[in-house]
């Protein structure tokens, strides 16, 4: 079966002058109609109505004309896409494509066509924290601090980030209220309940991560996975239950996330491993970046400082700028591939939850890993172009392609004005003495270029 198609004059003209040329008795042979129908791409009826339509003309004595009435412009008026009057259009009436119909007047499948010829673009919004002049400014600086000069390269250059731990919290829910599946016809919908969904299980894990290693033949030899660890504790049982017998040890979730306890993760379950996954060969100078949360302590307190400087060893802890989860890797994605694999398992009980998370963390990629550290760097270029501002899409470079073809760069380039503007900037609204490293180092690049 072929799709109705209107054909050329030209066309129609050769469809008669076939059957003509395949006649016998003034009638075609059969089987011509279907033959000549294949040949074109047309159903067998088009033929046969042309066919009539000429022999009538031949019977009658006229000259053949097979040519077609539709005029050049023809059937319904096109809607003109009206951009002015659409972009005055109030946001909230943009919301479905019901609502643009009605504000358009026009038919909703009208709108469906616009978004499918991409006339207008369908757009997932989300909300960004709001940032105060100081957070921009704090932003800025920190995306400052993070360039140096590569003589060789003569060019700016987001510094090595292979000793800098990042780390942060994030609640792990067993399930959420709406989890879209694809499903056969014959499939039955799948049955999930809670008790309630105002109080869904959860645990809130904290994660490290650093940035992978690999040595000058692409093999792993830190794979900046340091950990993701449950807060958590075991209680008795208090009671029997068809689940459990009373006295029976069970996983319960820290609700209240303290300093105290923030502190009891840090030094038992982060340090210790942090030192014990560290490559042997690198710096022992190590720097866990961290958000400003309250629960969490500072680089001063003696217990920490006792821990992060014994047996050789120098960990500082940094904060983060405010407001600012797109300074922090697992923030800016590695939480979400967690989140990805983690729904891969389906968990009813709080340890199954644990031990999903925990195999969702070991289960990714290293080269995943390492995407993420890229795409942090593209976003510290955006912050230094807005002077530190977040109104920026999270830049995507293609980075898979790039690297299947040997293109992928581990460090990101700067041009110089932007740098340099970026600093007097800092020096109009700002303390410029929090980049003075950075601000001596293009200053004497300045010098050296005139020379």
């Amino acid at each position: 079966m072929y799709k109705t198609r209107n054909l050329s004059n030209l066309e129609r003209q050769k469809i008669v002058q076939i059957l003509l040329e395949k006649c016998k008795n003034g009638k075609p042979l059969k089987g011509s109609m279907m033959e000549v129908a294949e040949q074109f791409g047309i159903n067998r009826k088009t033929v046969t109505n042309l066919w009539k339509k000429a022999r009538q003309q031949r019977d009658l004595g006229e000259v053949i004309n097979v040519i077609s009435k539709i005029k050049g412009k023809s059937g319904r008026a096109k809607l003109v896409f009206d951009e002015e009057k659409y972009n005055k259009i109030d946001l909230g009436e943009k919301t479905t494509q019901a609502r643009v119909a009605k504000a358009m007047n026009c038919s909703q499948s009208k709108v469906s066509n616009w978004v499918t010829d991409k006339t207008i673009r369908s757009h997932t919004n989300s909300l960004k924290p709001g940032l105060t002049d100081k957070n921009q400014l704090s932003r800025l600086i920190f995306s400052l601090s993070q360039l140096y000069y590569d003589e060789l390269c003569k060019k700016f250059m987001f510094k090595d980030q292979s000793n800098i731990i990042h780390i942060d919290e994030k609640w792990f829910y067993i399930t959420k209220d709406g989890q879209r599946f694809y499903l056969s016809q014959t499939e039955p919908d799948p049955y999930r309940s809670v008790q309630s969904k105002t109080f869904i299980g959860k645990i809130m894990f904290m994660c490290a991560v650093g940035r992978p290693q690999f040595d000058a033949n692409n093999n792993v030899i830190f794979d900046g996975k340091i950990g993701i660890w449950p807060f958590v504790y075991l209680e008795p049982a208090k009671r029997n239950s068809k689940n459990r017998v009373a006295g029976t040890m069970e996983t319960k979730p820290i609700e209240s996330i303290t300093k105290h306890v923030v502190k009891d993760m840090l030094l038992g379950k982060v340090l210790p491993e942090l030192k014990r996954k560290w490559p042997a060969n690198a710096s022992k100078t190590i720097y866990i970046q961290q958000d400003n949360a309250r629960p969490h302590i500072k680089n001063s307190d003696a217990d920490f400082r006792e821990a992060a400087s014994s047996d050789g060893w120098n960990i500082q802890l940094v904060q983060q700028p405010p407001n600012s989860p797109d300074m922090n890797v697992l923030d800016l994605g590695f939480f979400r591939a967690i989140q990805s694999l983690k729904t891969l398992t389906n968990s009813y009980k709080l340890d199954e939850l644990v031990g999903a998370v925990t195999t969702a963390f070991n289960n990714l990629e290293v080269i995943n890993l390492n995407y993420v550290f890229i795409t942090w760097q593209g976003c510290m270029l955006e912050v230094l172009k807005l002077r530190g501002h977040n109104k920026y899409k999270i830049p995507h470079m293609h980075k898979t392609k790039l690297a299947k073809e040997g293109r992928l760069p581990q460090y990101l380039q700067v041009d110089f004005t932007l740098v340099n503007d970026c600093i007097r900037y800092v020096e109009n609204v700002g303390d410029a003495s929090q980049i003075a490293e950075i601000t001596e180092l293009i200053d004497s690049v300045a010098v050296a270029s005139q020379d």
